[in-house]
């Protein structure tokens, strides 16, 4: 690459960065009690604020976060901890899935960082910029550093202060990540498919959770939705042509 087209790209790398941090704001607002609360409970269960700081950068995922919580210390095997935790982050791997056909301009190194960083709300986002324009690198990084960064500092604040608060769950501030996910989820509603499959997920999740229960609820519901879009869209074309 020349001189030239050196200076020509990096202003519009900069500015896909800030356009990406953007929206990553509402994100990083919206999770922020979330990340408090995790560093609180982390204290609570006997986490140092380190701990509390170390598991938030290194698992960056807040529902296996929970999940591990409730899980270490008890006497349950390591093998059922760890299959716990990739059931509640499956998701990611259909995350994964979904958007590498959206950055095959990618090099190999970017989509193992990127997808690092991959949470709901980034896959979300990412989708749609995707199918607005394309979707770089410089975007989904300028996205992805605040709320990674403000995540891992919560959970210090948390762990440090929590045991300032007794029960933190009764100041309610969590559910503002659920209404912003319900936001998220309402952006896809002109797709095709998208109310029977967010009818089936929703329905199936809710049943799996009082038969099966916790985590497994959530990769059950979203298998039931992946099922239901895999068996009516063959139909659904046959049906156009």
């Amino acid at each position: 690459m020349s001189t030239a087209e050196l200076t020509e790209t990096q202003p519009d790398r900069r500015r896909e960065f800030l356009d990406g941090m953007r929206y990553g704001l509402p994100v990083l607002l919206a999770s922020m009690p979330f990340g408090l609360l995790f560093g609180a409970l982390a204290a609570q269960n006997g986490m140092s604020v380190g701990e509390a700081v170390l598991m938030s950068a290194t698992v960056f995922a807040g529902a296996s976060q929970m999940v591990g919580l409730e899980l270490f210390g008890q006497t349950i095997a390591p093998w059922l901890i760890v299959l716990s935790i990739f059931a509640v982050n499956f998701r990611h791997v259909l995350y994964s899935a979904a958007l590498g056909r959206r950055v095959t301009h990618w090099t190999p190194f970017q989509r193992a960082f990127g997808f690092f960083f991959l949470t709901d709300p980034q896959y979300a986002e990412g989708e749609k910029k995707a199918l607005n324009g394309g979707l770089s690198f410089a975007w989904f990084m300028g996205m992805a550093t605040p709320i990674y960064i403000f995540w891992v500092v919560e959970a210090g604040i948390g762990a440090a202060f929590g045991n300032l608060v007794p029960n933190p769950h009764a100041l309610g501030f969590d559910f503002l990540l659920p209404i912003y996910f319900l936001g998220l989820v309402m952006d896809f509603r002109k797709r095709p498919l998208w109310l029977p499959v967010v009818a089936i997920s929703a329905a199936v999740s809710i049943a799996a959770f009082y038969l099966v229960g916790s985590p497994w609820h959530v990769s059950i519901g979203a298998a039931a939705g992946i099922a239901l879009a895999a068996a009516l869209t063959p139909a659904k074309r046959g049906a156009s042509l």
